[in-house]
């Protein structure tokens, strides 16, 4: 029930957000979204004993939100303030140690990881409208529900067994299916102009590499011997746990996006 609740509180917030106010609004709701992301990846990381300092990383995380989803940070300060970023981190190390690589990566990496993509979602509300940004949650949904479903139906062979126990690769086709289905669907609309093969490659591309997020983060997950990045969203979860698909799926819809417009 927690968890029901706490979906239909959510939910409701992010679409109002996006379908009702400026585009703008999205990029804020993104870069909160990575500030609070980065702490939970920075928790994960405490785990594994690498040292994010979370005063530093979220830092050039939400520079990089900033710079793909409106372009007002230049791509090259970044970088910069993610050199910086790792800079200070080694300083604050101290000392040589097998742990100072470990630590400098692990900061940088929240801003390929992290970051990079939130903006790239944001860049997608600026440039394709909101109807594309919903028809790439419509797909996600789809392709998450259609796995958890199909898995609990059909599903006998795991997918990934170390990693995710539960997920099958049953339920990895019928999300597939679905998710392209959706995707296909909602692109008749959306993308009028498009076609039919176009719309169920995107839908292909999107929806593997929405599962491929998801996995990865929960091998950070499991790697850190953690059920969740937090316990934020009661019933869900962190931040991390809901967005592990989009950090994916969101930059692989946004070139589909960009090669329309070319």
């Amino acid at each position: 029930m927690t968890r029901v609740l706490s979906a239909l509180l959510l939910l409701p917030i992010v679409i109002g957000i996006v379908w009702f106010l400026p585009p703008v609004a999205t990029l804020l709701l993104a870069i909160l979204a990575a500030a609070i992301a980065v702490m939970e990846y920075s928790a994960l990381a405490k785990a594994l004993n690498i040292d994010v300092q979370r005063a530093i990383a979220p830092v050039p995380t939400m520079a990089a939100c900033i710079a793909v989803g409106d372009g007002s940070i230049p791509l090259i300060g970044v970088v910069l303030l993610t050199l910086l970023a790792v800079g200070i981190v080694a300083v604050v190390k101290g000392q040589p140690g097998p742990g100072v690589l470990a630590a400098v990566a692990a900061t940088a990496f929240a801003v390929v990881y992290i970051g990079a993509p939130l903006g790239a979602i944001a860049a997608i509300r600026t440039i394709g409208g909101r109807e594309a940004v919903l028809l790439l949650m419509v797909t996600i949904v789809v392709s998450d529900s259609a796995q958890y479903y199909t898995g609990r139906a059909f599903g006998r062979s795991p997918l990934a067994p170390s990693i995710s126990p539960k997920k099958t690769r049953e339920g990895a086709v019928g999300g597939v299916v679905f998710g392209t289905a959706a995707m296909i669907a909602g692109g008749r609309w959306v993308f009028p102009a498009s076609s039919l093969t176009l719309l169920a490659v995107t839908g292909l591309v999107v929806v593997l590499f929405g599962i491929a997020g998801d996995l990865f983060e929960s091998l950070l997950k499991r790697s850190a011997g953690v059920k969740d990045s937090s316990g934020l969203i009661p019933g869900h979860g962190g931040i991390l746990d809901r967005i592990d698909s989009w950090l994916f799926a969101g930059p692989a819809y946004y070139l589909f996006l960009r090669y329309l417009q070319s």
